[in-house]
């Protein structure tokens, strides 16, 4: 079969526009992050997003149709770039739970996640998440995986450590401690420092899973070694 020449020629420009409609979709979803972290969520709107971004206001419409349509797309990009982080650092870590711990809590407070503009964006749908079921859900479906995840992991070392603690509360006061160290670097205006926040989560591992995170630094302690100490102390 002979080739369209009309058709090998449509085809790089049929390319070309898909991938200019991404690239303004997230223009636009980043000017939105930009707005919320400056003005708020009830001073966000579709104008000053397209001025943000520095498309016209017809853009908007057309890919968003709505200030709502934007800000659901907005919520779901930021859920799903939050779950590829910690997906990919837990995939990173290996197959030991303190490994895999360590690198959750570590990985919330990486800078591609955890910065001011970021962090202001996810408190302005938090405040709004009660009174919108959309943003309940996808906020909820972060946490939960999340939380489950955490939750796995926590049963794990408290199995294997013998720490006499339940899962369940020591997951919760992980996650708790976790979204209020985010809450605290939101509103402490630069006076507590990213690292800070991630050296006060592992302080907690530490604290909670001894014989896991009692190097100096808290990262954790290689199982085979930790092992051959309590078969000496024996």
């Amino acid at each position: 079969m002979k080739s369209d020449p009309a058709a090998a020629l449509a085809q790089p420009d049929r390319k070309g526009r898909k991938a200019s409609k991404e690239v303004r979709r997230q223009q636009l979803i980043d000017a939105t992050i930009d707005s919320l972290a400056r003005r708020g969520y009830s001073e966000t709107t579709m104008a000053n997003v397209a001025d943000g971004a520095g498309l016209s206001r017809g853009i908007v419409n057309f890919h968003f149709e709505s200030k709502d349509k934007l800000l659901v797309a907005t919520l779901q990009h930021m859920a799903e770039e939050y779950a590829a982080h910690w997906r990919s650092a837990l995939a990173r870590a290996g197959d030991d739970a303190a490994e895999q711990l360590f690198a959750l809590v570590s990985a919330d407070f990486d800078r591609a996640i955890c910065n001011r503009r970021k962090l202001a964006a996810w408190c302005a749908f938090w405040g709004e998440a009660k009174s919108r079921p959309t943003y309940q859900a996808l906020c909820g479906q972060r946490d939960e995986a999340y939380q489950n995840r955490v939750a796995k992991l926590c049963t794990a070392l408290i199995e294997e450590g013998g720490y006499r603690r339940d899962p369940g509360m020591t997951a919760l006061g992980l996650d708790a401690l976790l979204e209020g160290l985010w809450l605290r670097l939101m509103l402490a205006n630069g006076e507590l420092k990213r690292e800070t926040a991630r050296d006060a989560a592992i302080a907690f591992l530490r604290t909670t899973f001894p014989d896991h995170f009692s190097n100096i630094d808290g990262s954790p302690v290689r199982r085979a070694i930790n092992n051959e100490k309590k078969g000496a102390a024996r």
